[in-house]
């Protein structure tokens, strides 16, 4: 079986001091895709610079405190590839993938966006690039008899089921119809599938962000907004998915929360 986690840890250097390093010393995870990380390399404590039994590959963004996405590997990587081609965004800390043996895996933090502000236009001239490039990443991948896993902040709620409070903020960035419209697109138009929601079809939730604002997390009042998306025949491995939240909101090193898969690749057509 192969263990693959995704999480936004909200600044690594701040969660390490409050439980990711303990989170990480159990977790059964081969692989771990990190967002929002907002440091350099050298600036990480050094409980998180030499990882024990890890290979890491770090890909901080130009901004000084800002993004940055990371991979950690039980195996070390064949390949390490940062940035998806953009001009624009390869300096942004938003994006970085690995090969392993079979497996290409990729962290995403997509950004968040804010309606009627640039950050919004950037947010869809991220997402018109990005589609392009996740339709050439799984033509790539399934030329070279690999399969591909995109894990990630991806900062979208695909259906009313993905988020507490859908009515009052289909005008919100996270669930405007043209966000959910392009993350159909992702499903149908380049082929790949939201693990989670495939195993589990019709619960609502499980959210993996809450606002640290009032009481969201005691509530569940919560939003579905990490994914794994993997290309069909991985998915079709696939045999749990889960997010990994904390007891109680004194536990909790991040708000967000750990969103875990378990592949069997052994039931992957030999090449």
């Amino acid at each position: 079986m192969t263990v693959v986690t995704t999480v936004n840890v909200n600044g690594i250097r701040a969660a390490a001091k409050k439980g990711f390093v303990e989170w990480l010393a159990g977790t059964e995870a081969d692989v771990i895709c990190l967002q929002e990380v907002r440091s350099e390399p050298e600036q990480l404590p050094v409980e998180l610079r030499d990882l024990d039994g890890w290979h890491a590959v770090w890909a901080p963004a130009a901004a000084k405190g800002r993004a940055g996405v990371a991979i950690l590997s039980r195996q070390a990587p064949q390949r390490t590839v940062i940035g998806f081609d953009s001009d624009e965004f390869d300096g942004s800390g938003r994006y970085i993938e690995i090969d392993l043996p079979g497996l290409t895996v990729a962290s995403l933090y997509l950004p968040s966006g804010e309606v009627g502000t640039e950050r919004q236009d950037e947010k869809e001239r991220f997402m018109a690039e990005f589609l392009a490039y996740l339709t050439t990443l799984r033509t790539r991948a399934a030329a070279d008899g690999r399969e591909v896993v995109v894990c990630g902040d991806w900062n979208i709620c695909h259906r009313p089921e993905d988020l507490k409070n859908w009515k009052s903020n289909q005008k919100a960035a996270g669930f405007l119809p043209e966000e959910r419209a392009w993350l159909s697109r992702v499903y149908d138009e380049a082929g790949y599938v939201d693990v989670v929601r495939a195993l589990h079809p019709d619960t609502t939730g499980p959210y993996s962000w809450w606002s640290y604002r009032g009481r969201a997390f005691d509530n569940d009042s919560g939003w579905r907004i990490d994914l794994l998306t993997a290309s069909q025949k991985l998915a079709d491995t696939c045999t749990k998915a889960y997010v990994e939240r904390p007891a109680s909101h004194a536990e909790r090193w991040s708000d967000h929360a750990p969103v875990t898969a378990v592949f069997d690749l052994t039931q992957l057509p030999q090449h």
